[in-house]
């Protein structure tokens, strides 16, 4: 009960910093953010966010998997926000949404991010409290390195090869690049992390 009491007070966290994050990526897409909206944003993701957690608990009764996925969906949100809010914020303080600087500002908002998700992942998904060892570290960085390749190359593809279509913005365009990379490079994240760096076995039902 009282690690339950725990991850909920760290899921509401994880929804206020989302929610605070969230904004620079709304204002790039177009969406008209003012005090009453950013405080909407903020209280959404304040309830949504412990919300899961606790429908999870309530499912992981019967199929305890359910826990570790959501926690490391709540982790990789915040990860995800992160990612995007960087990204935004940059784009927004410079004006440039495309080529060299673009791939650079991803890779920025990319690397910390994952480290944000490695820390949270270690320590509140997986529940790994040993120290890091060189071994879990190195396996860390291969497994990081590919899904930065995913993550990186894929919304460059998208951003400087491809292009915005006629009629979608540069900065709308950006953010689909980036989200739909999103999703890959967090499936890799989390397969990576339970069966190559934690080396978490799978528990699918409670007998």
């Amino acid at each position: 009960m009282e690690s339950i009491k725990k991850d909920l007070k760290i899921s509401i966290l994880v929804g206020f910093l989302a929610g605070i994050l969230i904004i620079p990526t709304l204002r790039n897409i177009g969406v008209s953010i003012d005090v009453k909206t950013g405080i909407l944003s903020v209280i959404g993701l304040l309830v949504f966010t412990p919300s899961g957690y606790l429908a999870a608990v309530f499912f992981s009764r019967w199929f305890p998997i359910m826990l570790q996925i959501v926690k490391f969906g709540i982790s990789g949100g915040l990860s995800a926000m992160i990612d995007l809010g960087i990204l935004n914020s940059l784009i927004s303080l410079s004006g440039i949404y495309s080529g060299l600087y673009f791939s650079l500002f991803k890779g920025i908002s990319y690397v910390v991010a994952v480290t944000n998700s490695y820390l949270w992942n270690k320590y509140w998904t997986f529940s790994s409290h040993s120290s890091a060892s060189s071994g879990e570290f190195f396996k860390f960085i291969f497994a990081n390195l590919i899904g930065f390749g995913f993550n990186i190359g894929g919304a460059s593809l998208g951003v400087n090869v491809i292009g915005a279509p006629a009629g979608v913005s540069g900065e709308l365009w950006a953010n689909g690049g980036a989200v739909s990379m999103v999703f890959v490079s967090m499936t890799w994240n989390f397969l990576s992390m339970k069966f190559l760096v934690f080396k978490v076995g799978i528990t699918l039902f409670y007998n």
